[in-house]
């Protein structure tokens, strides 16, 4: 059984940054994404990175140009930074991956090709 943990969140006035955390009990290549919902609303892919090699990191419009997903190789991490937060942004945020092999590989962001998720962490942004 794979566990994932995200870490990081929190509560931030608008404008602000937050920095989320995803470590997996496995280290193995792998399409990592962060989801998330906020009450009442569908879960949203926000971004996704291949761990295992060269890709180009995958961004919801909603966030482009403000959240930056990268893999932290000394932590064994990938984590999400997220500057010029809005409310908004406001939401439980999950990490969620599955196993992928290969030199590149194009890693989505629909919730339904993911095999593995974390129980998320809050981020509230104020306005």
């Amino acid at each position: 059984q794979v566990h994932l943990v995200e870490s990081g969140g929190g509560s931030v006035q608008a404008g602000g940054s937050l920095r989320l955390s995803c470590a997996a009990s496995e280290p193995r290549t792998a399409c990592v994404a962060w989801f998330r919902q906020a009450p009442g609303k569908e879960r949203e892919g926000v971004a996704s990175v291949y761990t295992g090699g060269r890709s180009t990191p995958i961004y919801a419009d909603s966030v482009k140009g403000r959240f930056t997903i990268s893999q932290d190789n000394a932590k064994n991490t990938i984590d999400l930074q997220m500057n010029s937060l809005k409310p908004e942004d406001t939401a439980m945020y999950y990490c969620a991956a599955y196993w992928a092999y290969g030199g590149s590989f194009y890693c989505g962001i629909r919730s339904s090709e993911y095999h593995y998720w974390g129980q998320g962490t809050q981020v509230t942004v104020a306005s």
